[in-house]
C-alpha cells in the first residue's frame, strides 16, 4: 500500500458502466470486477490497472476522481478547510470500514482522501 499523503486510489463514476469498463478495457487493459473486500454495494467494482487499482462507480454523475491515503480524515478535512478548500461530502465509514471523505481545492477541484479499515 502506498503511504500516507499518497495518492492511493482513483474513482470513476459513470451512468453507463459498461461503456466505460469496454473502453478503458480496450484503450488500457484493465480489468474491472466485482470485489466484496473493496465494496459490498453492487453498483461499485474494482479496477486493477495491473499496477494500481481503483473504482468504477454506477450513478448519474460522471467523474474522474483522485483520491489519497491519509492518517485522519477529520483532521484533514480541518486541513482542507483552514487551507481554503471546502468538504464536498464529509467524513464517513463505508460497509467495508473505509473512511473517506470528498474535498475541494481552492480553485474547486475534486478529489477525496481516505483511511484503510482499522
Amino acid at each position: 500500500m502506498p503511504g500516507f499523503n499518497d495518492v492511493a486510489w482513483f474513482e470513476i463514476g459513470t451512468a453507463d458502466p459498461a461503456a466505460a469498463e469496454r473502453f478503458y478495457g480496450e484503450v488500457f487493459g484493465w480489468k474491472i470486477a466485482q470485489d466484496s473486500s473493496a465494496s459490498t454495494d453492487p453498483a461499485y467494482r474494482v479496477i486493477d490497472t495491473g499496477g494500481s487499482r481503483g473504482g468504477l462507480s454506477t450513478g448519474t454523475e460522471d467523474y474522474a476522481v483522485f483520491t489519497v491515503l491519509v492518517e485522519d480524515v477529520d483532521a484533514t478535512c480541518r486541513q482542507v478547510e483552514k487551507a481554503g478548500g471546502r468538504v464536498q461530502r464529509p467524513p464517513s465509514v463505508n460497509p467495508v470500514g473505509v473512511t473517506f471523505a470528498h474535498v475541494l481545492d481552492p480553485a474547486g477541484n475534486h478529489f477525496s482522501v481516505f483511511t484503510p479499515p482499522k
